[in-house]
């Protein structure tokens, strides 16, 4: 451990705490250099979910890019995503010559985000909405967890998710024994179990699997999503609300099923 700079006495370190925690975090994937067709794509996914994506902080993908763009093209593509409502705070870990960009910039890395994790869909074709750019709600960087490479657990929260707070389950399931208010986040890498009222947001599926499903015993949600598909309720579907209910991803659409 490195020993404290001299002279940073005990009222200097009162001033500020430094700490990590749980933020939740969106990934923008950009897949056309045209800052035009970023700014209109990202547009209408804010447009489509103003409470989820409005003046939200976004992590911004270049690695979709081949060749990176250069400094000045990447400036006007962070602009494009500022003038779609989004706020760019850092750039998606990829190559050492993204490593050097965000220096340039002065832009932090976000390692959540690396670009192995996207490998394998860059040979898949992009729906026609994807063309442009891909918005996906994810959390940002945890500390690691080790685990095996499928869940093998659920970590279970005993208390009711307070307006506000957010609950993440890194690598497994989560099981909420209470209710989820409104303005508090669930999340979990596999799926959500909220024995009890659903009335905030759910983020299921949070890396990427597709075959990840939220459960719940009263659904009243505001936000649900799995891996990244979301669906805002301006005002819930009569036949679902209040009900037990199970959410699944069936060919990139959210399905809603009764229990």
């Amino acid at each position: 451990m490195s020993a404290r700079p001299a002279g940073a006495t005990a009222e200097i370190l009162e001033a500020a705490d430094l700490r990590f925690g749980q933020v939740g975090i969106a990934n923008v994937r950009v897949r056309n250099a045209d800052p035009m067709a970023l700014r209109a794509a990202l547009e209408v996914r804010v447009n489509e979910a103003p409470a989820l994506f409005e003046r939200a902080p976004v992590v911004v993908d270049l690695s979709f890019l081949t060749p990176q763009p250069d400094d000045g093209a990447v400036h006007a593509l962070l602009d494009a995503v500022r003038a779609s409502g989004l706020l760019p705070v850092g750039l998606a870990y990829g190559e050492d010559t993204t490593d050097a960009l965000a220096r340039r910039l002065g832009l932090p890395l976000i390692a959540k985000f690396r670009a192995v994790y996207e490998r394998a869909e860059r040979e898949q074709p992009a729906d026609a909405s994807d063309t442009c750019a891909q918005v996906e709600a994810a959390p940002a960087a945890q500390p690691v967890v080790a685990r095996g490479d499928e869940p093998t657990a659920a970590l279970q929260h005993h208390q009711p998710v307070r307006t506000g707070q957010q609950v993440y389950a890194q690598g497994c399931d989560l099981v909420v024994v209470g209710a989820v208010a409104n303005g508090a986040e669930v999340l979990a890498d596999g799926n959500i179990h909220v024995y009890g009222s659903l009335r905030g947001r759910a983020f299921a599926g949070a890396l990427g699997d597709k075959a990840a499903r939220i459960f719940c015993s009263e659904f009243r949600a505001e936000i649900v999503s799995i891996a990244g598909h979301y669906r805002v309720f301006e005002e819930l579907p009569e036949e679902f609300a209040g009900r037990a209910v199970q959410i699944r991803l069936e060919q990139d659409k959210l399905q809603i099923t009764l229990l």
